[in-house]
């Protein structure tokens, strides 16, 4: 059977059947009708509230009409730009997928000595650095919360730190609706006005709703805050099978996605059409640690079961890759972060964060990044998959070579060995003597080798004095409010 004939070209994954996908999104509907969610913000339940939905206090029930019809005036594709040229980079659609790091890591793995330090606004600068070196990273995370400036502001360090030393577009957090306010006025900044960053956005925000169900202050706030200024946010559950939501992963995806959708529903009724990326990261909680594990099974099935459900609704996901429970950047860790790399590439998820983690999310590896950006090389390959026609079959060639030739010198291999063939930069294919005299170097050693030097040569693209100033003084003006 060749249900999806006309795409075989591609090496595309799919967990659940069209018959699953509407059961579980029925479930959602019926779960925000049924039992509602928790909203921690008066002008959110105003909002709600005008738009038809049922509000009882702080719990709101919403119709599932309100639901179809965000689904219907929200974007099916959202574009992020270069904050230094304004071209459109990354066009979160379909298929297509991009790779960045995470956020707010409380450590970071000092490449230097190796020690487990405090993240700093130093370290998520060195981060966002070696990300912006980096040909397969796409999007910039801070990979680290900046602890050593007052913490109530830390979040406009933090994308000062990021803006400065990269020009791929960014995804941030905020410390309230304050903080991002900051943001998007230095990004207005950068940008050139406030009309310019909505034509060419090079941000977006990324929050969170609490599990189970509810919506704390600052998120909806946020929320409503995105819709005000026309701006893209991404708002995706982290849950945990058995601990904040259901055991089962079939329930568990009906309430992650209750909190997405609702979420959804509060911005598109702040502004109808405001782009909106849906996901989440969705796993378990391991009983026997009770941590949020990133390297289990049941963590890419359930993050592959999420891209064709936002495929199936036509949104832009949010995804998770390239990341590990291991604590340190060893063969756990590899084998981890290919995991997630390889199926979330073939899922189609478009927005995938997380990579350069280690420990569960509790640090921050560079060394694990750039093994990673070889990782995603691999992928991409492999999701191209095999193109079959006239020229690839090569029967000609096969022919004028034939029995006992070679290839070597043919213009058809000249033409295909570069764009048929992924060569990787760290991951080692020559011949042992070779790497004897190279110093028999590991891939940790190699990839720390790569990060040292891009720390110590690589110059990424400044702003201009002008603007570097600015968001300067807005740092500042938030520092002496406190």
């Amino acid at each position: 059977m060749k249900s999806n004939y006309q795409v075989t070209e591609s090496a595309n994954l799919q967990v659940l059947t069209e018959d699953q996908i509407k059961r579980i999104l029925g479930a959602a509907k019926e779960v925000l009708e049924r039992t509602g969610v928790v909203y921690y913000d008066q002008e959110s339940l105003e909002i709600l509230k005008k738009s038809g939905c049922f509000v009882e206090g702080n719990r709101v029930r919403i119709p599932s009409k309100l639901v179809e019809k965000a689904l219907r005036t929200v974007p099916t594709k959202v574009t992020l730009s270069n904050s230094r040229t304004g071209k459109r980079v990354m066009e979160l659609t379909g298929n297509n997928a991009y790779f960045g790091t995470g956020s707010d890591t409380p450590f970071f793995i000092d490449p230097y000595t190796q020690e487990r330090i405090p993240a700093s606004k130093k370290t998520v600068a060195m981060a966002a650095k070696t990300i912006d070196a980096l040909d397969n990273m796409d999007f910039v995370m801070s990979l680290g919360i900046v602890q050593d400036v007052p913490q109530l502001v830390y979040d406009r360090h933090q994308f000062q730190a990021m803006v400065l030393n990269t020009s791929k577009p960014i995804v941030i957090t905020a410390n309230d609706v304050e903080g991002y306010a900051d943001i998007i006025e230095m990004c207005e900044v950068i940008a050139g006005g406030e009309e310019e960053l909505r034509k060419h956005p090079f941000m977006t925000l990324y929050a969170e709703p609490i599990s189970p169900l509810q919506h704390a202050e600052d998120a909806a706030q946020k929320l409503v805050l995105a819709g005000k200024k026309q701006l893209p946010v991404v708002y995706t559950p982290c849950i945990m099978c058995g601990g904040t939501v259901p055991a089962t992963l079939a329930g568990a995806m009906v309430n992650g996605l209750a909190e997405s959708l609702s979420g959804l529903v509060l911005n598109q009724q702040t502004n109808e059409g405001n782009p909106f990326i849906m996901g989440g990261v969705f796993t378990i909680m391991d009983m026997n640690t009770t941590i949020f594990a990133y390297g289990a099974p049941e963590f890419h099935l359930l993050q592959a079961a999420l891209a064709d459900v936002s495929n199936y609704l036509d949104l832009p996901m949010f995804g998770t890759a390239g990341c590990t429970d291991s604590k340190l950047v060893d063969e756990q860790a590899a084998i981890e972060d290919a995991l997630s790399i390889v199926i979330t590439a073939q899922s189609g998820a478009n927005l995938n964060h997380d990579v350069g983690y280690i420990e569960h999310g509790n640090a921050a590896s560079l060394e694990n990044l750039v093994i990673s950006n070889d990782l995603i090389g691999f992928a991409r390959r492999i999701v191209r998959g095999i193109e079959v026609n006239d020229e690839t079959l090569a029967v000609d060639v096969i022919d004028k070579v034939g029995p006992g030739g070679h290839f070597l010198g043919e213009e058809h291999t000249m033409k295909y060995m570069k764009k048929e063939t992924y060569y990787p930069d760290l991951f080692e294919r020559t011949f042992y003597e070779n790497w004897e005299a190279a110093g028999k170097k590991t891939l940790f050693d190699r990839s720390n080798d790569k990060v040292i030097d891009i720390l110590e040569n690589y110059k990424p693209e400044p702003l201009p004095k002008d603007v570097q100033q600015k968001l300067n003084e807005i740092v500042k003006r938030a520092e002496s409010k406190l």
